[in-house]
């Protein structure tokens, strides 16, 4: 059964920082983030391959910063520099195509976290 489980959540003020944290209960090549804000559908954030490569949607680019510990099966993401517009519930994803920009795609995704809460205060 696979599970993940997202940690790292929390309340912030513009600027500030926050790293999430995903516990997979199995190794999956391609992992990811996604985020479905307030009156929002769910969207991409940040996708890592086996590899190490990764990719990131315009609006987080020089921001977040996704990695792993493969040793760990743990993906993390790093936010810096928040702004109010990241407020949003974040998820992990795993199983992921990592092929082109396939990675975006909600419809995609086989496995999902529960999300753990962003907030970003102005």
């Amino acid at each position: 059964q696979v599970q993940l489980v997202e940690s790292g959540g929390g309340s912030v003020q513009a600027g500030g920082s926050l790293k999430l944290s995903c516990a997979a209960s199995l190794y999956f090549s391609c992992m990811g983030w996604f985020r479905q804000g307030p009156g929002k559908e769910r969207e991409a954030v940040a996708a890592i391959d086996r590899d190490g490569s990764t990719s990131y949607v315009t609006a987080v680019k020089g921001r977040f910063t996704i990695s792993r510990d493969t040793a760990k099966n743990t993906l993390y993401l790093e936010m810096n520099s928040l702004k109010p517009e990241d407020t949003a519930l974040y998820y992990c994803a795993a199983d992921l195509d990592c092929t082109g920009g396939y990675w975006k795609l909600v419809s995609g995704v086989p496995f999902w976290g529960q999300g753990t809460q962003v907030t970003v205060s102005s």
